[in-house]
């Protein structure tokens, strides 16, 4: 199987400096995860949405679509679960 490549947005760059320091390195290790598998256990499918997913990192949330057509896997938003849906 071939491997996903990650991307993300502007945006969710931005949200990374926001993000306290000490969760960083989960954050990019469950990013990194995603590559070799895009909808791993824990993950959910966010309704209203074709093809984005969320997953935990403690008490945040990283959002991502997958087009699985181009095998790419898009972040979204990273953020506190109070904060990121909105």
């Amino acid at each position: 199987m071939d491997s996903y490549k990650v991307e993300l947005t502007r945006s969710a760059e931005k949200d990374l400096r926001r993000i306290d320091k000490r969760y960083i390195p989960r954050i990019f290790a469950v990013v990194e995860s995603l590559e070799s598998e895009p909808r791993p256990v824990g993950s959910k499918k966010l309704s209203g949405s074709e093809h984005t997913y969320r997953i935990r990192v403690g008490t945040y949330r990283v959002i991502y679509d997958i087009e699985d057509d181009c095998l790419k896997i898009l972040v979204i938003k990273i953020g506190h679960r109070r904060d990121v849906y909105q």
